[in-house]
């Protein structure tokens, strides 16, 4: 088996920085975990790889789930959230979820986000795929992630010169720097991380930021694949650097693909425009090349089925009619109301010559959200002392199979809320201290930016929607193979840069993916197999991967609850 590097090809660090934690990412996790930091330990810096607002979070259009309405009850959240599950959630990580998102949607508000609100002053509330109740909150209509995002970054801003806090944007994290490693050569506790920075600012190039923690809130992986609604710095970053920092990941082949996403033609590459399922919470129809509603009789909530099962349904017509889409109806909807309940929608869909209340718009699925990530416990602990885990980067276990509607951005604020208070008493304790950077044992290398599009047609081709052991089989040789020519024989020509880094994280991503999904011989939420069609109870278990250290992937069944 072709081994995985241990850390990426990189100039030696030029500067070097100590802090109390290191934060990486501008989502709603990372910055709700900065905020909570504050006031908490004397020195956070925030790293990013674009500038504040670049992160998923700012992308996200239905809203934000938790039981604000009086009727409603975190009981019934949670068992809406096990259900779309499918069996594969931790029912302790859910309960946190779904007990603490009113309290952390409260104190989003008191930040400054202007959640939108009806005649008597209370949250608007709707629904989406998989709820019972309308517990829903949203802002600007469809853009709730970019409000969220805005408010965070002004409380930020405010403090900007507050001396305790250091934001660093344009950067990248190469890859985390580990203590003296273990009797048996596995990476030692993590102390920090390798930054590279690009362009304008104090400090530029490759340095050294040392901390007591480092917490990964990096978001997804989408761009592993050919065709995606994350942006374009979804690079499996996060997952990446843990794996080779030597922490545990998990769920790795559980891959939300969003039902509805613009069809724009068979080339369409990068990130493509979503069509949120609140569209459908609000009564619009999916119709096949026949102009009928093909939800209804497949599923007991028919359009607002789980994504996972819409997404697979469309993918079936789509074959059976040999077609490359299938068709969203809004024309039975109100024209003012769908303006603006849904402004930024109707106004992309604009942009590509489709009137929302007139036209059916074209749509099939695209790779939307990762249920997969390094795994953490309650409080986002990995299994690597020092290191954290937030957000989509993470795997808590509070979405299993598949991700409930809405849930990720309170997953985000809810347990960067917890990372932050159990890093800062940790510190305060003295169980996290500065530990000393060492060599970490493996090689390094670097896959050329040029292999990037093919690493993502091998994802998309093996590792999508529908799967099958032939298909994973291919990919993982294909994959191996690709290591296997960087690592042995690095050309000397591939400069290392955030192109490079990024496309050898994609590679690392792509490659455990396709491995934990051909080893899981069941189909059970965002993991579809033809040839194994049925969820096989055997499989009520997490897959977890980490690398040994001669830098082979070890995989290993892990119970669903890991408490914390």
């Amino acid at each position: 088996m072709t081994a995985f590097v241990r850390q990426l090809a990189a100039p030696q660090p030029g500067w070097t920085i100590e802090t109390d934690v290191i934060v990486v990412g501008s989502g709603i996790a990372g910055l709700t975990t900065v905020l909570d930091l504050r006031e908490k330990v004397d020195r956070v810096l925030l790293v990013t790889k674009g500038v504040l607002s670049s992160g998923s979070t700012v992308w996200a259009q239905g809203g934000i789930a938790a039981a604000m309405d009086p009727e409603d009850t975190p009981d019934e959240h949670l068992e809406d959230t096990l259900v779309a599950g499918a069996g594969l959630c931790s029912e302790e990580a859910v309960r946190v979820l779904v007990t603490e998102g009113p309290h952390s949607v409260r104190k989003l508000v008191r930040r400054g986000t202007q959640f939108d609100l009806g005649p008597d002053g209370d949250l608007t509330l709707t629904r989406e795929g998989g709820h019972h109740r309308d517990r829903i909150a949203h802002a600007g209509g469809d853009a709730t992630g970019a409000e969220i995002s805005r408010a965070l970054i002004e409380q930020l801003d405010a403090i900007r010169n507050d001396p305790g806090i250091e934001v660093i944007e344009h950067a990248m994290v190469v890859d985390l720097l580990t203590g003296a490693p273990d009797a048996e050569g596995r990476p030692g506790p993590v102390c920090g991380a390798t930054l590279h920075i690009i362009g304008e600012g104090q400090r530029d190039g490759v340095g050294a930021a040392l901390a007591k923690a480092v917490i990964i809130a990096t978001g997804g992986i989408g761009q592993v694949f050919r065709s995606s609604t994350n942006p374009a710095s979804a690079t499996g970053d996060g997952l990446a650097v843990g794996l080779r920092a030597g922490a545990a990941v998990a769920d790795v082949e559980y891959v939300q693909f969003h039902p509805t996403v613009l069809w724009q033609g068979a080339n369409a590459r990068g990130q493509l425009p979503l069509i949120s399922e609140a569209v459908r919470g609000e009564g619009a129809y999916l119709l096949n090349g026949a102009g009928e509603r093909f939800m209804v009789g497949r599923h007991e909530m028919a359009e607002l089925a789980p994504r996972d099962v819409v997404s697979r349904t469309i993918v079936e017509v789509m074959r059976e009619e040999e077609s490359d889409s299938v068709f969203l109806d809004c024309r039975h909807l109100d024209a003012a109301f769908l303006e603006q309940r849904f402004p930024s929608i109707w106004a992309s869909l604009a942009e590509h010559g489709i009137d929302m209340a007139h036209d059916l718009i074209p749509v099939a699925p695209a790779q939307h959200f990762h249920s997969g990530g390094i795994m953490a416990d309650l409080h986002g602990r990995s299994t690597q002392r020092g290191l954290y885990a937030i957000g989509e980067a993470a795997c808590t276990g509070v979405h299993g199979a598949n991700r409930l509607a809405s849930n990720s951005l309170l997953e985000g604020t809810v347990f960067g809320r917890r990372a932050a208070r159990d890093a800062s008493s940790l510190i305060a304790d003295g169980v996290l201290r500065q530990l000393e950077p060492e060599e970490r044992r493996g090689d390094s290398a670097l896959v050329p930016a040029t292999m990037r599009t093919r690493v993502q047609a091998i994802a998309h081709e093996g590792a999508g929607p529908m799967r099958d052991g032939d298909g994973l089989d291919d990919a993982v040789a294909r994959l191996a193979r690709i290591r296997q020519r960087f690592h042995t024989d690095p050309v000397s020509t591939v400069v290392p840069q955030t192109a490079e880094w990024e496309t050898t994280n994609i590679v690392a991503t792509a490659s455990v993916l396709c491995e934990a999904a051909l080893l899981r011989e069941e189909s059970r939420g965002g993991h579809q197999r033809s040839d194994y069609p049925q969820t096989d109870p055997e499989w009520a278990v997490r897959l977890a991967a980490r690398l040994d250290p001669d830098g082979r992937m070890e995989f290993m069944r892990a119970p669903l609850e890991i408490g914390g």
